[in-house]
């Protein structure tokens, strides 16, 4: 056998990647509310990653990847929520001071 001739590396889901990429995006950016938005994109993304990399039978790696990708748009989108609530709590007090 030649040197250097052996397996090929495991090559990363796509999918898990974009999914820590838009996660970290939803964290990012959750105070002008884009987590609404990104973060469910990331949770799917990452879920369905997961899935494939699971049923890949360990031809496809990434899992960890897909893993912070799903909780970074699950607590990107619990922060924007967070920052609706209170935008709209702060609009109606200013509203029903003045």
């Amino acid at each position: 056998m030649p040197q250097g001739a052996g397996y090929a590396a495991q090559r990363t889901d796509g999918l898990a990647i974009a999914s820590l990429v838009i996660g970290i995006l939803s964290l990012l950016c959750f105070w002008i509310c884009l987590g609404i938005v990104l973060g469910p994109t990331a949770a799917i993304m990452g879920y369905i990653s997961r899935q494939r990399i699971a049923t890949s039978g360990g031809a496809v790696g990434g899992g960890t990847l897909a893993t912070v990708g799903l909780v970074l748009g699950i607590l990107g989108f619990i922060g924007s929520v967070l920052v609706f609530i209170l935008y709209v709590s702060g609009l109606a007090r200013s509203s029903s001071t003045g």
